[in-house]
């Protein structure tokens, strides 16, 4: 079974945090839910989600992709951990898998993992990032680049944590949970 690392902040997006963990969840992926602090993460909208564990207490341990939701001033609380932003190069070095929605794209660019590769983010935040190389930008809806996921906002992490899950899984295990969504074709 895979299993996965999602990372919270106060002020992370609560509607790409949630849409991702419970999509996850619905294709037996194994979601660990890391908050920066101990005790509830208070999110962009004011709700409460209560973390699995303390995020550096689970930083050592090994997980197939690292997934960030975005949101302020969540995004901004993850690009300022350090010791993240190193399980982020360790993790995609090694070969795992790391996805960013919406905000969360700078956390990798301050990461250095965008430098040279095509991603997507929540317009301007991949903009002025003083020293770090920028990333080929593009307005999909869903960008992959190798080992490195993004995806827009919102708005789009239905579709995000799908790709995530065929990522982990395979096609028929995606196809199966967004039958049960009912989605329109």
């Amino acid at each position: 079974m895979a299993r996965v690392l999602i990372p919270i902040a106060p002020g992370s997006e609560e509607l790409e945090a949630v849409t991702i963990i419970d999509l996850l969840r619905r294709a037996e992926i194994e979601v660990v839910v890391a908050g920066l602090q101990s005790g509830p993460v208070t999110c962009s909208r004011q709700t409460v989600i209560i973390p699995d564990a303390d995020l550096d207490a689970v930083l050592a341990q090994d997980f197939d992709m690292i997934v960030l939701p975005g949101g302020l001033p969540g995004a901004q609380h993850l690009w300022e951990h350090q010791a993240l932003l190193q399980r982020l190069q360790q993790q995609a070095e090694n070969g795992g898998e790391v996805a960013a929605i919406c905000a969360a794209p700078r956390v990798l660019a301050e990461a250095d993992l965008l430098a040279g590769r095509r991603a997507t983010s929540f317009p301007g935040f991949l903009d002025n990032l003083d020293d770090k190389a920028p990333a080929e930008y593009l307005e999909a809806p869903v960008v992959e680049d190798g080992n490195i996921i993004t995806s827009r906002g919102p708005g789009t992490a239905m579709d995000f944590a799908l790709t995530l899950i065929e990522r982990l899984t395979d096609r028929t295990t995606r196809d199966e949970v967004e039958g049960r969504l009912q989605r329109p074709a």
